[in-house]
């Protein structure tokens, strides 16, 4: 299980980190014209950029303290993080009746809250 649970996070470090990335690195005009990022419409530019970089900041949080052995309950913590993350979304879509986004957002949800149970319960770090 514990090989599992290092798959599942880095397949959501990947995804949350080129997200975010995408967030970061781009106005929010340019996210807007995108169909997948319709949403960004109702948000200003700073909370779009805050949304990236809490992002990408919970998926280094989700490789790096375990993979260096520092402090390595932050990896749970990220997990939970990304949940809260994908349930504001998922209210964000369902709001504008974006329905195939929101079952995007609750696989996301569910795989973060299998590596937040997993870290925080029987495979943590400790």
């Amino acid at each position: 299980m514990n090989i599992v649970l290092w798959i599942l996070a880095s397949l959501l470090a990947a995804v949350f980190l080129a997200a975010g990335a995408a967030k970061l690195a781009q106005p929010k005009e340019k996210l807007t014209a995108s169909p997948n990022m319709a949403w960004a419409t109702g948000f200003s530019p700073g909370l779009i950029k805050l949304i990236g970089a809490v992002e990408v900041l919970a998926a280094i949080g989700l490789i790096l303290p375990a993979a260096l052995d520092i402090v390595p309950v932050l990896v749970p913590l990220a997990a939970v993080g990304l949940v809260l993350v994908m349930i504001g979304a998922a209210a964000t879509h369902a709001r504008r009746r974006e329905t195939q986004a929101i079952v995007t957002n609750i696989v996301l949800l569910a795989v973060a809250a299998v590596v937040a149970w997993g870290r925080f319960g029987p495979y943590s770090f400790s």
